[in-house]
């Protein structure tokens, strides 16, 4: 795959991504861009976001998007905002839809799934055989959202 220059920074009314690192993945993870969210206010980073190009059974579950924002800045929309900033990107990789997870307790990242229109598919335990999987891996929620 071949990332395109044009996102290394994206800059939207409210935030900007800055690009950290791509990466072109393996036979198990898929190709990824990895940002700084910064608030335009402040100049500051407020958290990071990734987007996953592709889909493969390790990208369902570890979804297309990660994203994490710091404690202090939570609650006012950002991850919200963070995330259909990377649309784009998503489209121009021929991207029609995109799968975002959380673990199944984590009620603050599925009121921003569910305000990004996700649809709920399932809930599931990782399996050994997930590049990710771990002891004691919390079971994942998994969304669908059209783009």
């Amino acid at each position: 795959m071949e990332f395109n220059r044009n996102f290394e920074t994206i800059i939207g009314e409210t935030l900007t991504l800055k690009l950290i690192e791509t990466c072109d993945g393996d036979d198990q993870v898929i190709p990824f861009y990895y940002y700084a969210i910064y608030l335009n206010s402040i100049s500051s980073t407020i958290g990071k976001i990734s987007i996953r190009i592709g889909h493969n059974e390790h990208a369902y579950i570890n979804g297309n998007i990660g994203y994490e924002i710091d404690e202090s800045f939570r609650g006012n929309g950002y991850a919200k905002m963070a995330v259909m900033m990377t649309y784009p990107i998503a489209r121009y990789h021929g991207m029609t839809h995109l799968i975002i997870s959380c673990d199944e307790d984590n009620d603050a990242s599925k009121r921003v799934i569910n305000k990004l229109g996700g649809v709920y598919l399932e809930t599931i335990f990782p399996p050994k055989s997930y590049v990710f999987y771990y002891e004691g891996i919390s079971k994942q929620s998994i969304y669908r959202m059209d783009i």
